[in-house]
C-alpha cells in the first residue's frame, strides 16, 4: 500500500499533506509556492511510493462555481498528465480553511503563527487528506 498525497491548491500557495504508508494518518508537509508545485510533485512521487492523489475541491450547492475552480481543474488535468498511473480524487474543501484557522487559534500558537497563511494551507491540506482517509469509498476519481 502506498501513500496518498494531498493538495490544497491556491493561486499563490499550495498546502501539501501526505499519509503514512498504511493510509491511516495525515501529516502536513511544507506549503509550496504554486509556481513550484509540479516540480515538487515530481520529486516527491519519484522518492516515495505514492498510490493516489487527493485535491481539495470547492463543491458548492446549486452548482455555482467560483473563479478558483478553473485553476483547480487545470491543476488536476496537469497532475493526470504527469501521473497517468495514479488515481486523483476530488475532496470537498469548503470549510477546511476556516477549521484550520480555528485549529491554530485553539492550539495556543502566537499571533504571527495564527495568521501565517502557509500554516493555514498546510493544515487545510491535512484536513482534506484526513477526510479522504476516513472513508475513501465516498470519493470518486
Amino acid at each position: 500500500m502506498g501513500r496518498v498525497l494531498a493538495f490544497d491548491y491556491g493561486t499563490r500557495r499550495v498546502g501539501v499533506a501526505v499519509s503514512d504508508p498504511l493510509q491511516m494518518i495525515a501529516n502536513s508537509l511544507e506549503t509550496q509556492d504554486t509556481k513550484n508545485i509540479y516540480d515538487f510533485a515530481k520529486k516527491y512521487c519519484s522518492a516515495e511510493d505514492v498510490e493516489s492523489i487527493v485535491v481539495g475541491f470547492p463543491f458548492n450547492h446549486g452548482h455555482h462555481q467560483n473563479d478558483v475552480v478553473k485553476h483547480i481543474e487545470s491543476f488536476i488535468q496537469k497532475l493526470q498528465a504527469m501521473f497517468p498511473d495514479k488515481k486523483i480524487y476530488k475532496v470537498d474543501e469548503r470549510f477546511s480553511s476556516k477549521i484550520a484557522r480555528q485549529t491554530l487559534h485553539m492550539s495556543g500558537v502566537n499571533r504571527t503563527e495564527k495568521h501565517n497563511k502557509k500554516n493555514i494551507d498546510a493544515i487545510s491540506a491535512n484536513l482534506i487528506l484526513q477526510s479522504y482517509l476516513e472513508n475513501p469509498k465516498l470519493f470518486q476519481s
